[in-house]
């Protein structure tokens, strides 16, 4: 199944079927007004859901309307818990090479994660109001997953089977206030601006073969002011799904809603192109000697879109933003 959310005043909106053409979709609310209504009764709802579903598909469904992603807010716009990983590992390794960091420990086996902001997500096409250019305005590329109940201590195979949806995100960083914030042991904050969302979440079967081994096997095409940024591959992600959701609930169960994001994705090959401007310079740095790309300035838009690996465009849609001065 496919959701969004569309605006209707309220703080989580209202929950809609998106047709696997995404050409329509059916409001649901005899069944569940939200997607945060509808997570922690998944069993219950999902039935009603799923029938829905294929009548939208057969062209059958009463009260389907025409789809419009410029009318969505994030699949959730607010959420119990956000957690956002590093799994792609290459993207950590190029940082240590260019400043000459010391590896984190255990890096290569216990997965790195932060809390974020769940309170206020960015729809796929809203502007991100920030406040300085000179914070360093940065966006990420990446996947990520939407769970169940989670049980404390679950295992990866268990904590995978947790997953209900999968959303494609932009992961907002100000990189000039990160370096003073992981200093200070506590964590990103002021660092992490308000998470954007691809206008639809997606069951993980309608993913097909590019749902594998807890992965998203697609690549995330990203463009900035129209140019081609990278195109990296979510397959090659270190750690999968299952063991970012088992470390999240290492000490703590996880809530019907929580999402847990992959990090920025990157590959191994240069050609592949990067996710984050972060990324880009610091291969600058490593192959030229000397960063020559600068961060994002008011006015600058950023365009980001999951394909198949033969071409096809992924379910997500579009996460297309622009950037402007926080009024």
């Amino acid at each position: 199944m496919k959701f969004a959310t569309l605006r209707d005043g309220t703080p989580d909106g209202a929950l809609v079927l998106v047709a696997r053409n995404a050409t329509t979709a059916l409001p649901v609310p005899q069944v569940a007004r939200t997607l945060i209504d509808a997570l922690p009764r998944w069993d219950e709802v999902k039935p009603a859901l799923s029938e829905r579903y294929e009548a939208l598909n057969a062209g059958r469904a009463d009260g389907a309307i025409a789809f419009d992603a410029q009318l969505c807010m994030a699949p959730l716009p607010r959420a119990p818990q956000w957690l956002d990983a590093s799994a792609f590992l290459n993207h950590g390794r190029l940082m240590e090479e260019a400043f000459k960091t010391p590896p984190i420990p255990y890096f290569d086996t216990v997965p790195v994660m932060y809390q974020g902001a769940s309170d206020d997500f960015l729809g796929p096409h809203q502007d991100v109001p920030l406040r300085s250019e000179a914070e360093g305005i940065d966006f990420e590329g990446e996947f990520g997953v939407v769970v169940g109940p989670v049980a404390m201590g679950a295992s990866a195979q268990e904590a995978l089977q947790a997953v209900r949806l999968v959303v494609q995100l932009n992961d907002w960083s100000l990189r000039a206030l990160g370096p003073h914030e992981m200093k200070t042991g506590f964590g990103f904050l002021q660092a992490k601006p308000s998470t954007a969302f691809a206008p639809i979440a997606v069951t993980p079967d309608e993913l097909g073969d590019a749902w594998r081994d807890g992965r998203v096997q697609m690549r995330l095409q990203v463009q900035w002011n129209g140019a081609r940024f990278g195109e990296p591959h979510g397959g090659e992600m270190n750690f999968s799904f299952g063991q970012l959701i088992a470390h999240a609930a290492h000490s703590r169960r996880l809530t019907a809603g929580c999402i847990i994001g992959s990090g920025t994705v990157s590959n191994v090959a240069r050609a592949a192109g990067s996710a984050c401007i972060a990324e880009r310079r610091v291969i600058e740095k490593i192959d030229q000697g000397e960063i020559r790309t600068g961060f994002m300035h008011f006015g600058d838009e950023v365009r980001m879109q999951a394909y198949y690996e033969d071409g096809r465009p992924g379910p997500f849609g579009i996460v297309q933003q622009r950037v402007v001065r926080a009024a």
